[in-house]
């Protein structure tokens, strides 16, 4: 186990809360003796990783070789052919590959999309070096054996990380497998951060200090996002992460002194097992649209700015056509089904038709199954008092206007399916900010126009982060960041979660 780590698991998995000797000021540090010397979580999840990494890669390789063959599994590992010592040859480079790309690293694990860029990179070299060596070396190997074997495993190893990801979440919601830290800086930014790591559990950061740079003002604790937590001693934050094992510094903002100031602190904490993490003051912007280049010792930081055209929305719009199409023949049933469910209750229209709003504000008619009476439009001014939505959306968990079928397609977004043919006819995107109303867009204000620079979604991070249960803000903040950050990883992730909010029908009324 790695024992005596602020913030890492103990052998029951707890983080532990026994009070240090540096005072009532000071925060909490583990048993530096673990009664059982366990694997620390770390190492463990790690080891799950690899393990299921290979079962997958074994799997597609397997699959591939039986499809392009037609020999069953059992077969194939029984008879040992050359295709089997390829298929070994293959998987250890993949495996490789996917360690050489850092794809285990843990501090990319619980959180954001480059787990699944490394995975995906990761791959696509194993296939390339793959390449290289048949060219060169020119074996007998079957192409439809390596373009079966790829985009398999390559979906098996998303599916095994999503699933590892979602254990790793639920964990951390629960306080365990999180690495304490100490955040350092001014009131205002440290307290910011705080607040953002308690409420972001998925970062895998708990705050166990903070160390104001602009004096405590006597007092022994900071409250972050209603809790206490234990002030440190600036002058001494060095000292106390050595002697307690704290796992991370994390400094917010700017430090008395600049960056010698974080010059000094990186050397003081040099040979330990701390981590040192600066944060960024440019809020609402991903990962992988800011790169560090050093010039002569002077780290410059270049922010790529938000595209709107170009080669990627031409990939996006080409997903959104396969994946739409695909959905309504495989859905076929399903849609004729609720069809009839909605004509034979009251025997008025299946389909509701609207307009919203779409891209640069034009508009469009948005399809869905209706779920209510036929006159709903007319009563709504009757309803608006009970209004239960936040901002400009008029949101009822009891809304009497639905009915016995609308409320079950509703519940499982059933509704939402006749969208598919807005996708398929260019006026919305299969993710994408929520389709708003004209009434709404005449009352927006400032930056919220931002929302119409794309096509609005079936389904998007405003879904699978609440739906009805978030604020107005939340909302636009959450359509906001989609705008400008969007990725087609990002897409292909807030596609699994949607699945994973309708099942479990969070937030949807």
């Amino acid at each position: 186990m790695e024992s005596g780590a602020l913030g890492d698991a103990l052998p029951d998995g707890r983080l532990s809360s026994r009070t240090s000797a540096f005072g009532a000021s000071a925060f909490a540090t583990p048993d530096l003796v673990a009664p059982v010397q366990r694997i620390g979580w770390r190492t463990g999840y790690r080891l799950a990783l690899a393990v299921t990494d290979l079962a997958a890669i074994a799997v597609a390789i397997l699959f591939a070789q039986s499809v392009r063959f037609d020999q069953a599994p059992w077969h194939i590992l029984r008879t040992l052919d050359g295709y089997t010592a390829i298929g070994v040859a293959l998987g250890l480079v993949w495996m490789a590959m996917l360690a050489a790309n850092r794809s285990r690293e843990i501090r990319i694990l619980g959180a954001g999309t480059s787990e699944y860029q490394r995975v995906a990179k990761a791959t696509g070299y194993a296939f390339g070096i793959f390449a290289v060596i048949i060219v060169l070396l020119k074996p007998d190997v079957a192409r439809g054996y390596l373009l079966i074997a790829l985009p398999v495993g390559l979906l098996l190893l998303l599916a095994e990380r999503f699933f590892w990801r979602s254990w790793l979440i639920a964990r951390r919601r629960e306080g365990l497998c999180l690495v304490g830290a100490v955040v350092v800086g001014n009131h205002q930014d440290a307290t910011r951060v705080t607040n953002d790591l308690i409420k972001h559990h998925h970062a895998g950061y708990k705050p166990l200090g903070v160390a104001y740079t602009d004096g405590t003002g006597g007092a022994q604790f900071a409250a972050a996002d209603g809790r206490n937590v234990p002030l440190v001693p600036f002058a001494s934050l060095a000292d106390t992460v050595r002697a307690t094992h704290t796992r991370a510094v994390i400094v917010a903002g700017e430090l008395p002194g600049g960056r010698e100031a974080i010059q000094d602190l990186g050397w003081q904490l040099e040979n330990s097992k701390t981590e040192l993490i600066l944060t960024s003051r440019l809020t609402d912007v991903a990962g992988p649209r800011i790169h560090m280049r050093p010039v002569d010792g002077l780290p410059m930081l270049h922010v790529d700015l938000p595209q709107y055209a170009g080669l990627n929305h031409t990939i996006k719009r080409g997903i959104d056509l396969v994946l739409a199409g695909t959905a309504v023949l495989l859905l076929s049933p399903v849609l004729a089904a609720v069809a009839l469910a909605v004509w034979f209750e009251d025997r008025g229209p299946v389909l509701f038709r609207q307009e919203r709003v779409g891209v640069a504000g034009g508009s469009f008619t948005m399809f869905k199954f209706r779920s209510m009476v036929v006159d709903a439009e007319a009563r709504l001014a009757q309803l608006a008092r009970q209004n239960e939505g936040a901002g400009l959306l008029f949101k009822m968990k009891d809304d009497p206007r639905i009915t016995r079928v609308g409320a079950f397609i509703r519940r499982y977004s059933l509704d939402e399916l006749p969208q598919l043919f807005n996708v398929l006819n260019g006026s919305m995107s299969l993710i994408g900010p929520r389709p708003p109303l004209p009434r709404e867009v005449a009352a927006y204000e400032g930056r919220v126009n931002r929302r119409l620079l794309i096509k609005p979604g079936i389904t998007g991070l405003w879904q699978v982060s609440g739906r009805s249960n978030l604020s107005w803000e939340e909302s636009v903040k959450l359509d906001l960041y989609y705008v400008e950050n969007w990725s087609v990883t990002t897409d292909f992730m807030i596609l699994l979660k949607t699945v994973k909010a309708v099942v479990a029908r969070d937030g949807a009324y």
